[in-house]
């Protein structure tokens, strides 16, 4: 988690203030979260001894997978864990499946649950490992060339910059450009933190810039900021004026920025997504509905 960071000098873009803009469906700004999909065992007998099964190769194996099970005619690893919880849960994710049971249910009765549910765990897997295929394709590749997407636009990420003076960031912006004052032996790491930093420090002072908007408008004060790198979610608000807003919102255009600051400004009158929360989003990002079902829909490829 990344503290406030300070742009001064660092010769940034910076975004038009937009007009007023907001408004339209419930729904906190997240990004994918894990499926889960809890089971009721409130009837199901004590716990009794059971024996973990071998690894199998199989396309869908967790890496830690202790267990193992056929669901709709498919060998399915998957990790099994008991601890202090009152039902049995099934999460999914890149990784795979994980079942997770209260220590008093028979594995028997956790084999049972599983199968009830075979048919959904069957087309979560699959969706999730499509999706995933699909991120890996998709994943950047950090060499000279590259190009980002950047609030609306694109830039493309170049070596060689000229000689840096003392004082001056390692990266820079211009034509269109981000030039990377690193050698031509750059590793793809070093590539990738520098532009990484680079984004983070403009990426605070044009969310300050869009809160600095909003706040009035709404009739908020913010007291804090700060980047956050979640996967579950795109901003967060607390009641005390503190904001968490995702670095990488710079990939979006601003109207989609725009829309996640008041979504999180919105959140300082009403904690909740009721009604009247989201009557004050639309207060002043009318087309709320459209840019959220943009930002759900689009998918940054893994940094």
């Amino acid at each position: 988690m990344f503290e406030q960071l300070t742009l001064e000098g660092m010769g940034l873009p910076t975004a038009p203030a937009p007009q007023t803009r907001p408004p339209p469906s419930a729904g906190p700004a997240h990004p994918p979260a894990t499926a889960h999909k809890p089971i009721s065992s409130s009837h199901l007998p004590p716990a009794q001894a059971g024996h973990a099964l071998p690894a199998l190769e199989t396309p869908w194996q967790h890496p830690q997978t202790n267990r193992q099970a056929v669901l709709e005619g498919r060998k399915v690893g998957f990790v099994f864990r008991r601890g202090q919880r009152r039902t049995i849960g099934f999460g999914i994710n890149s990784l795979g499946l994980t079942v997770s049971a209260p220590r008093w249910v028979t594995l028997s009765a956790v084999d049972e649950a599983l199968q009830s549910k075979a048919a959904w765990v069957v087309r979560k897997l699959a969706q999730v490992g499509t999706h995933h295929e699909v991120m890996q394709a998709a994943r950047l590749v950090w060499a000279d060339g590259l190009s980002l997407a950047w609030l609306g636009s694109t830039v493309t990420v170049r070596l060689g910059a000229p000689a840096v003076r003392r004082g001056m960031p390692l990266v820079t912006q211009a034509d269109g450009s981000l030039w990377a004052a690193l050698p031509p032996t750059a590793t793809p790491d070093q590539l990738r933190d520098a532009v990484q930093a680079w984004m983070m420090r403009a990426a605070h002072a044009h969310f300050v810039q869009r809160l600095d908007w909003f706040a009035p408008l709404l009739g908020v004060k913010w007291t804090s900021l700060r980047l956050s790198g979640a996967t579950t979610r795109w901003g967060s608000a607390k009641a005390d004026g503190s904001i968490r807003l995702h670095w990488r919102l710079m990939q979006f255009s601003p109207e989609v920025v725009d829309y996640v600051v008041a979504h999180e400004l919105s959140h300082l009158r009403h904690m909740d997504h009721s009604d009247r929360f989201w009557q004050t989003v639309a207060s002043v990002v009318p087309d709320f509905a459209a840019l959220r079902a943009q930002l759900k829909g689009e998918r940054l490829p893994p940094w």
